[in-house]
């Protein structure tokens, strides 16, 4: 994990915007529309060439792909994942519906403007194994040849925490908690390595961690702290072949154009971040009460 020394190293969180043709192409393929597999990775791979190629010219130093294969930082691994059915219901309401700031502001989140749409998940309904060799290897060259001979200080991948997948995901197959939670850890365990023999650091995306207070009204601290520790012991139990260095952690408050007066502060829960086992930590604090 490079360090600024000379002078302070820059960022971001990992999912940038994808272009109009990209985006057209996974909207199709998510509606079950045929799109032609050589058109859609040619256009994912320009997409990445330009990507980083703007990065750069930004002057960002670390950089990643944009995240542009994917069609959400969770919702990818609705290929990759094993174990999972399709589910082609919506899930039932947005993703901050009967949040602490929805049951606070009603009047303000009754016109629409709660974040997100319709969208679709999976239901677990068998054992859990990794999948995607193929689509990550496919990400990894992408990247690697983007950013070959650029002037850049290191390249990241991000890739979903077990507890984002837990939380996105239904369980309808194992019987416990910790067993489905540590399933998919064992799963994704094969992409966090993938990505650090691939010569790059692995971003963990945990958004789950900092936003389960507001997310769960009837949740105190000590419930949040209790729910949180199993999710960040899964997550080392996961990397813990991988040297801490080669890890950035990331979590945030979620997206939300809203009041926000309900985030858990983060001083009650900075010691679960700081026992994940990585070498950088990333943290969103854009909002003036954070």
């Amino acid at each position: 994990m490079k360090r600024s020394t000379e002078r302070i190293l820059t960022t971001h969180t990992g999912s940038l915007p994808r272009p109009d043709g990209v985006a057209k192409l996974m909207v199709a393929r998510a509606e079950g529309k045929p799109v032609d597999d050589a058109v859609f990775d040619r256009a994912v791979s320009d997409a990445v060439e330009a990507s980083v190629r703007k990065q750069v010219e930004l002057g960002v130093d670390v950089i990643d792909d944009g995240e542009q294969s994917k069609s959400g930082f969770i919702a990818y691994l609705n290929e990759r994942l094993d174990g999972f059915t399709p589910n082609l219901k919506p899930r039932g309401g947005r993703p901050f519906d009967g949040s602490r700031e929805v049951l606070a502001f009603p009047e303000f989140y009754s016109e629409g403007r709660l974040p997100g749409g319709q969208v679709h998940n999976a239901v677990c309904t068998g054992p859990i194994s990794y999948k995607g060799d193929a689509a990550l290897q496919r990400d990894l060259a992408n990247l690697k040849r983007a950013a070959a001979g650029k002037p850049i200080a290191d390249v990241f991948v991000p890739s979903a925490s077990p507890a984002s997948v837990e939380g996105w995901q239904h369980n309808e197959y194992y019987k416990k908690e910790d067993e489905y939670l540590y399933a998919i850890a064992e799963a994704m365990r094969h992409e966090y390595q993938a990505i650090v023999d691939g010569g790059f650091l692995l971003q963990l995306d945990d958004p789950f961690l900092a936003m389960y207070y507001m997310m769960n009204p009837d949740a105190t601290v000590a419930d949040v702290v209790k729910w949180g520790r199993l999710r960040v012991d899964a997550m080392n139990h996961a990397v813990r072949d991988i040297p801490p260095e080669r890890i950035r952690y990331h979590t945030c408050y979620g997206i939300n154009m809203g009041p926000r007066t309900s985030d858990l502060e983060l001083k009650h829960f900075i010691d679960l971040v700081l026992s994940v086992k990585a070498g950088a930590f990333s943290f969103e604090a854009a909002n003036p009460r954070h």
